[in-house]
């Protein structure tokens, strides 16, 4: 990761890749709420909805560890591990578009992909 070069510049890296772990950990708890909700029985498209909620609760839940890690990360690997959790959370959401009564949580997912993207062009 290239060292910000003021402190200004540091304090904006903090505190958008804070602003992006919490935005993790609201999706994940969100997410696995959601797929709490829907019957484990139910059709496919519910399955779908279901595991892709849970497959979104991980992802966020594992960005944020690495996020809220102390030690430095190489910046490609926190880059890739971001981006990934921001494609996962805009597949989750649109998933959820799709289901009545979710319409809350594909927000919370929108929420999240953004506070992804935005920490990622901070790393640019």
């Amino acid at each position: 990761m290239t060292p910000p070069t003021s402190q200004q510049q540091l304090y904006r890296f903090l505190e958008d890749r804070f602003t992006c772990a919490q935005a993790c950990t609201e999706c994940a708890r969100t997410c696995a709420v959601r797929a709490s909700l829907v019957e484990p029985d139910g059709t496919e498209r519910q399955e779908r909805v279901r595991r892709i909620g849970i497959m979104c609760a991980e992802v966020c839940d594992a960005t944020c560890r690495v996020l809220c890690e102390e030690n430095r990360q190489d910046e490609e690997t926190l880059r890739v591990r971001v981006e990934w959790c921001r494609s996962v959370c805009l597949e989750c959401a649109h998933a959820f578009d799709d289901h009545p009564g979710a319409e809350p949580a594909a927000a919370v997912c929108r929420g999240c992909a953004d506070a992804c993207a935005g920490f990622l062009e901070m790393l640019n």
